[in-house]
């Protein structure tokens, strides 16, 4: 018998198309129901097999990623993936996006983005400890840039900061293909017992299903939907599918569902991220082969006369839906009382195979569990290189203007510290708490990648998100490749080994084959790196559909590789901090001419150049790089290491000198002659390489476990001064390039001192 629905609508063809669904998918939800849905479950059906929700464009390519592993304890497939970190530890996290919501409210699409990827991490049973975000923003002078940056960097510290969960690092990206569709992809990871893992399953037929924390709203109704369509110019008016968090909240449902997990009253958990009660319903009884019953009469609203379509699609925040032991039911109700906070039973665990949902005592939608993510739509999208890839790849460096030693070097070096795309980030994470819980171990600006110490250990985990969109645009497979080395890389100057990857695939409308393209290769090259470095794929996000009209963003795969650090006493920053140490380069100082300079930094910000081929990932090269700073850090011979990415070697020298937030520069003079042109050696960029800092006493250990690793090793310099020198060509004051670097951010976008 079809559910009743007193006020339902009619469902037409325009009905269908509003809801996101085309003529041949609403044919194949008629094969699953054999007949009509109510509006209810239209609405339910559009949600679930949204681009969002059922990856319809993405899951056939995203099973070629490694996701097994030694440390690996739960891959893909849960709220988080969870990987051994030793001494009993586990770590849960994740990458998600939150794009068009932070594109239409800034501040509250970058703030629930942090809000959800947090209860992502604490549904599995994790405190979260640490935050990074991976952002985009179109071209520092374009109009709206900068309420965008001031607006999410706003929503990002708000919302960690009132958790307590520091942010303890991160990247910006300038580019006008983010003008119309800027990308904001959140970072959070938790800290929870190896034994003690929490999953989202609905088993146990006849247990009871409880909604638990914040009451429901129609904010965020149809927000899936929404993230799964381009942007048009009246994206504006879809501020209403943006959903507004209250951290407060949170902050007392994680104390309530930790103390939740130090019982045994709980089976199965889940967040009501996008598309609320719907996902988290449907999700969990589809993990355990089962059926629920749901009754939204008894669901907690804060807004008046809900229906029922607007009860099981909105995305109200700081929401959880639980399976209970049966019996336990008070308990619960007692714990999240304790803590200000609903605890309702709306439903039961069945053996139907179906999501039956009540409402006013009538079945207002009844449908199959299994099919509704077996039959979803799943696309092998046609894909073909873009026809421009040739014009892209090639780099007639003729036309650029090599510069000169002297002056003109050091004007140019001045200049690209300063760029948008390299100067200091302090206005940003200034902003934020980094050192809350008093567990960061290396802070924003002082690392390559952040460290936090384990309880009672001298373990640590560190943990660097990254990706180059120019890299990836101008060769996907390449691009996705250096994106994985470039974390790993620099997860090896702190003295970490890789354990496990996140992602967040950000990309534009995949119903056009060279951004399908662009997808599958930037997949190829980041499945390939993580297998090569052992950090293998535990969760992610697929964010498509950045564009606005016809214009997509730079593809920008962002990956966060998180890694063990045995000791973390032994951890080093980049700085140098003191006059008299040696400078060696782990790495070849030079490769392929011209290759380095591809999609570099030096082209894009001072000549507004964006083309060449990036060089391949070297992977037996990389693995020695990294494999051999990892020793010497371990040894405690290194006391500074800094990858060598954008920017190239006179950044790497630059950000060393510095040293970091607090900390008086000391300067550098080096050796070294280019073997073609001269901008290639300052500035280009070139993997596999990484600056090292030891006292001259430790040469001969350095030299000794480079060699025994097969490490190319070249000693530049040494520490002292002023000044960074190289050879002949550049002699420029730190204090100048201090000048330009920190304060070209704000310079660059307009913004007022923090």
């Amino acid at each position: 018998m079809s559910p009743e629905f007193h006020n339902n609508v009619p469902i037409t063809p325009e009905l269908v198309a509003e809801h996101g669904l085309s003529p041949d998918e609403y044919d194949r939800l008629l094969d699953v129901m054999e007949r009509e849905p109510t509006l209810v479950e239209l609405g339910i059906f559009s949600v679930m097999w949204s681009e969002h929700c059922s990856y319809k464009s993405s899951r056939v390519h995203l099973g070629r990623f490694p996701t097994d592993g030694p440390h690996v304890l739960q891959g893909p497939g849960e709220n988080a993936g969870v990987v051994d970190v030793g001494d009993g530890w586990a770590v849960a996290f994740k990458m998600e996006s939150h794009n068009h919501p932070s594109f239409i409210e800034p501040f509250q699409g970058a703030a629930t983005g942090v809000g959800g990827i947090m209860r992502d991490v604490f549904t599995m049973g994790a405190r979260p400890i640490a935050s990074l975000n991976s952002l985009r923003f179109g071209a520092p002078d374009h109009p709206k840039t900068k309420y965008l940056v001031e607006g999410v960097v706003a929503g990002i510290g708000s919302y960690g900061n009132c958790m307590g969960v520091p942010t303890v690092g991160g990247e910006v990206t300038f580019d006008p293909s983010y003008n119309g569709n800027i990308l904001v992809n959140a970072f959070t990871l938790g800290l929870l017992k190896a034994d003690g893992i929490f999953r989202g399953f609905a088993s146990g037929v006849g247990n009871p299903v409880m909604y638990v924390g914040a009451k429901t709203g129609r904010d965020g109704v149809h927000g899936a939907t929404m993230a799964s369509d381009t942007f048009d110019d009246e994206a504006e008016q879809k501020r209403p599918t943006v959903q507004v968090g209250d951290p407060f909240t949170e902050k007392l449902l994680l104390e309530a569902c930790l103390e939740l997990f130090a019982t045994d009253y709980c089976v199965g958990i889940q967040d009501m991220g996008a598309a609320g009660l719907t996902s988290s319903s449907f999700e969990m009884a589809d993990r355990a082969g089962t059926g629920l019953i749901l009754d939204l009469d008894k669901v907690p609203q804060r807004a008046e006369h809900l229906t029922p379509y607007e009860l099981m699609l909105s995305e109200s925040q700081e929401r959880m839906l639980l399976v209970a032991r049966k019996g336990t039911e008070q308990a619960i109700v007692d714990i999240f009382d304790k803590w200000d906070l609903d605890a309702v039973v709306v439903g039961e665990v069945t053996d139907s195979g179906e999501v039956a949902v009540l409402w006013g005592g009538e079945t207002v939608a009844q449908i199959p569990v299994a099919p509704i993510g077996d039959e979803a739509p799943r696309y092998e999208r046609p894909y073909a290189a873009p026809t421009d890839l040739e014009q892209r790849q090639s780099l007639d460096l003729s036309a650029i203007i090599d510069v000169a030693p002297g002056a003109p070097a050091a004007d140019a070096a001045v200049k690209l510290v300063g760029a948008p795309n390299l100067a200091s980030r302090q206005w940003i994470y200034r902003q934020y708490d980094h050192m809350v819980r008093l567990g960061t171990v290396i802070r924003p600006g002082e690392g390559d990648a952040a460290v936090i110490r384990l309880p009672d250990s001298d373990r640590g985990v560190a943990m660097s998100v990254d990706c180059n969109p120019r890299l990836v645009w101008l060769d996907p497979q390449r691009g996705g490749a250096a994106a994985v080395a470039e974390s790993c890389r620099n997860l090896a100057c702190v003295g970490a080994q890789p354990v496990g990857t996140t992602d967040c695939l950000n990309f534009g409308n995949p119903e056009r084959a060279e951004v399908m393209w662009e997808f599958v290769r930037a997949i190829d090259g980041i499945a390939e790196a993580c297998r090569a470095f052992g950090a293998p794929i535990v969760s992610g996000n697929v964010s498509l559909y950045n564009e606005t009209g016809d214009v997509s963003v730079k593809p920008t795969p962002s990956v966060g590789v998180v890694g063990v650090i045995e000791d973390v006493h032994r951890a080093v920053g980049m700085g140098f901090r003191e006059a008299g140490l040696q400078v060696a380069l782990l790495g070849e100082l030079e490769g392929v001419e011209g290759a380095s300079l591809a999609g570099s930094v030096y082209l894009a910000d001072l000549f507004e150049v964006c083309a060449g081929r990036p060089p391949a990932i070297d992977f037996e090269r990389e693995l020695a790089v990294q494999g051999t700073c990892r020793r010497l850090i371990a040894s405690g011979v290194v006391r500074a290491a800094h990858d060598l990415g954008e920017g190239g070697l006179v950044m790497g020298l630059a950000e060393m000198c510095f040293g970091g937030p607090g900390v008086n520069p000391v300067g550098v003079r080096i050796e070294a002659n280019p073997l073609g042109r001269l901008d290639q050696l300052l500035f280009g960029e070139d993997p596999g390489r990484i600056l090292v800092a030891y006292r001259p006493d430790d040469g001969a250990a350095v030299e000794a476990e480079a060699k025994a690793n097969g490490c190319p090793l070249t000693v530049l310099g040494m520490t002292g001064g002023g000044r960074l020198v190289v050879g002949a060509h550049l002699d420029v004051s730190v204090d100048a390039l201090a000048s330009s670097w920190g304060n070209g951010f704000e310079r660059a976008v307009g913004l007022g001192a923090s």
